[in-house]
This record gives structure tokens, sequence and C-alpha cells, in this order.
């Protein structure tokens, strides 16, 4: 337990606290291991960075190592096709024929399974689940990654989905609050917008998040998006009013918010790293992710460097981020042994992928 006392003070004294980066390559490279040993909250590993289940194994080892401490690392793993692992990981039916099949226990050992298969890997943050609702047939973001359209079965599929991640041994992270809606627009190339009221909000596309609250889901994560009727000057991952004022205060949200990546064309075309940075923080935000250009990296920290000396946080809401962040990483550590490498893409987990596909029939 002393080993680990001395990083997590140090985290409490850094900025990097507040952040969880990506990066290029299959190595970590020297300069995120230096952010790590200086308190960085955690990295997000994608296919890029990996190109077998022995190298992703050797990465996040190395990860942990650099950090000397609990440290987050996270992957997307939805199941289905578009934000998935390849084999030799078990190809796990996608959300949306979870949400057609709607078997909660069936949802629940599959997450659970999908869970000892990271855990094998090094990972124990998942990205998931998302519970943005399908209510777009085109809409470019839910179309296959979402459990479907009925707000009361999407909040009952992601809490089952969250159950047997945590059960699994790894952090879930409920996914793009407050919901993309009816939004036509791919956060990643541009800034979508709901036109919606709160009203509208509160009985559809909230009812999910209300639900990961309440079932103790760890991390939030935010949705690049602007709703004019709510907030008409900030996107909700820079919202004020939605992530201090309406998830955490009005919804009672105790764990972490992540914005999600900075570097997406709806935040990126409008902010400069820095700006975007202490702009999500100062909203509420306690981790802001940076996971596709390092070249953001250094002038986002900088900037939030700067705005921290100039007094712009507000001291008290920054300490509650920090004890946040510690008490979710801590639960990162775990009592049993990581599973074994062969446990990844084993039978009994293509038995219940199969599953599905067979109640789809």
């Amino acid at each position: 337990m002393n080993t680990l006392a001395k990083p997590e003070s140090k985290a409490r004294d850094s900025v990097l606290a507040r952040f969880l980066l990506g990066f290029q390559g299959d190595s970590l490279p020297g300069e995120l291991a230096g952010y790590l040993s200086r308190g960085l909250a955690g990295v997000a590993i994608y296919q890029r960075n990996y190109s077998s289940v022995e190298g992703l194994r050797k990465l996040t080892a190395e990860i942990r190592r650099a950090a000397g401490r609990p440290v987050l690392i996270g992957i997307d793993q939805e199941g289905g096709t578009r934000f998935a692992l390849r084999e030799p990981f078990t190809i796990w039916p996608s959300a949306a024929d979870l949400g057609l099949a709607g078997d909660l226990q069936l949802a629940e050992e599959i997450a659970r399974a999908m869970a000892v298969e990271l855990r094998a890997a090094g990972c124990n943050l998942n990205f998931a689940p998302m519970l943005d609702l399908h209510v777009n047939a085109e809409s470019p973001v839910t179309r296959d990654r979402s459990f479907g359209s009925d707000p009361h079965g999407v909040a009952r599929m992601g809490v089952a989905f969250d159950k047997g991640l945590r059960a699994g041994g790894v952090l879930s992270c409920a996914k793009h609050f407050p919901g993309h809606g009816d939004a036509s627009v791919d956060p990643h190339q541009d800034l979508p917008v709901f036109r919606g009221t709160m009203e509208r909000l509160e009985s559809t596309e909230l009812v999910p998040f209300a639900a990961a609250v309440s079932a103790g889901a760890p991390t939030i994560m935010t949705a690049h998006i602007l709703l004019p009727q709510i907030d008409p000057e900030n996107p909700a991952s820079l919202s004020r009013v939605l992530l201090h004022g309406f998830l955490r205060r009005h919804m009672g949200f105790h764990g972490v918010i992540l914005a999600d990546d900075l570097g997406m064309g709806a935040i990126a075309k409008r902010y400069a790293p820095g700006e975007a940075a202490v702009r999500t923080l100062r909203a509420g935000t306690d981790i802001a992710m940076l996971c596709h250009d390092w070249s953001v990296v250094a002038p986002a920290i900088a900037a939030v460097e700067k705005a921290r000396q100039e007094n712009l946080f507000d001291a008290a809401e920054w300490d509650e981020s920090l004890e946040r962040i510690e008490h979710v990483c801590a639960q990162t550590e775990l009592s049993e042994p990581q599973p074994p490498v062969e446990i990844i893409g084993c039978e009994e987990h293509r038995g219940l992928a199969k599953k599905v596909a067979t109640m789809l029939i």
C-alpha cells in the first residue's frame, strides 16, 4: 500500500491527472512514459497501437510500470464491427443486435466475458456501453452501435451491460452524455445540433443515463453536440450548464466525467486545443481526452497549467475532481490475477456470441 501513496500524492499536484492521452505507434513513447510517471490519469489504446495480443499485453504492462500506480488503460470494445476488437478476440454481437435480442441476462454475461478478455490483454476501462438512442435511421453515430430507440429498453440493456463489465473486472463508461438524439452529423467530422428542449431530453435521451447513474456507473463520457435550447453557446462537452449543473448536481452523478476526444472535428474546428481543454475542465469535466494528434497534447497541458496558475479553476472543484479520479483509478487494482491470454477468443465466449445470432434468425 505504501508504494502507491507517493505517486497518488504526486498526481494531486499535477494537471496531468486531468488528461487521458492516445498515441501513435506500437511501443510506449518516452514522452508519454514521462507523463505517466508524473501523474497522467490514463492512456487510450487503439488498433494502431498493437498487432497481436502479446504485443497489447506487453504495451499495457509498460504503461502500468511507467505510471507506478493505478492508471486507466481504456479501449473501445462495443461489439459489432465499428468500435470493436478484431480476432483473436471474440467477435461479439453489436449493441443493435443485443437490443433486438432483448435478453438482459445474456447481455450481462457477454459484457462480463468481454471484460475478462480485456483484462487478459491488460485493459481496465471499456469505453462502453453506448447509451445514445437510435431515433434517426440515418444517424452515422448510432447505427449498429445503439441498443435501440426505446429509452427504457436502452436503459435496461445499458445497466445490464454495465453490470457485466464491472463483474468481469473492467470499468464501464456510459456514453455519450446527454445523447446524440436525432442529430445527423458525425462529431468526428463536425458539430451536431440537437434542437430539443430539456423536457424532451429528460423524457427521452436522458432516461438511459439516469439509469446508469442510479446503477453506480463509474465513468460517463460526454457528447460533442450543441443543444441551443439549453446552452446556445457551448457544446455539451464544454457546457457547465449540462455537466456541472445538470449531470453532477441535478442527476447526482458522483463518478468521473470524461470529455470525448477534444481533437474531433466538432471541437477542433472551433477551438484551439488549449482553449478546449480549459473550457471542458471548467465546465465540470474531470478528465479531458486527446487521442489522435500528439502535436496538440503539449499546448493543451500548458494551457491548463497557465489557467490554473491564473486561478481560473475553482480550487475546491479541482480537488474534488482529483479525488474522484484517484477513487476510480483505485478500482482498477484487483485482487485476482490477470486472466491467461488463452481465454481470449475461447470456445465458451464464442458460444455466447453465437447465442445472439441464433436468437435473431
